[in-house]
């Protein structure tokens, strides 16, 4: 009888929301779960922790994915203490809504940097890393299709995503 290793799933902004969620469904689907996050480590170390009361295997790793650098620390500390990762999810991300004419260059480059350029370097990472058979999931939003006001500039990070 051969046992089946368990399959590693790293989820980028999964301290809280939607990637806190995702984290907790595939632990409940026996997946080892890496939980990315960029600055709330109380947030994320407490689902990690409630993860492992459950009796599941969960990790918390800090990396900001608009940095390539920490995007590629990210991975190489997965590797060391779980293994090759088999499921990727680009779920980082940010949302202020605010008028466009309102928005700052600083505001529009954070909002590429993180939404855009984050997903960039994960998917650039996982392409040599992933293991055979893996996949990846890239997170968009429904805010793309309903154009609402204040949306503007996060609706073009989830296009350029969706492209």
């Amino acid at each position: 009888m051969t046992t089946q290793k368990q399959k590693i799933a790293l989820i980028t902004g999964a301290s809280r929301g939607i990637g806190a969620n995702i984290a907790q469904y595939l632990a409940n689907d026996s997946f080892a779960v890496v939980i990315n996050y960029a600055s709330n480590a109380e947030a994320a170390n407490t689902l990690v922790n409630e993860l492992i009361k459950e009796g599941k295997t969960a990790l918390a790793i800090k990396a900001d994915v608009s940095q390539p650098e920490q995007v590629k620390a990210l991975f190489d500390e997965v590797e060391s203490k779980l293994g090759a990762i088999d499921v990727l999810i680009n779920n980082a991300g940010i949302l202020k809504t605010q008028a466009l004419a309102d928005t700052s260059d600083e505001l529009f480059e954070q909002y590429f940097s993180i939404n855009v350029q984050g997903v960039f370097n994960t998917l650039r990472e996982a392409g040599s890393r992933l293991n055979d058979g893996g996949r990846i999931i890239n997170l968009s939003s429904t805010t793309l299709a309903l154009n609402l006001p204040g949306y503007a500039v996060y609706n073009g990070t989830k296009a350029a995503v969706e492209a």
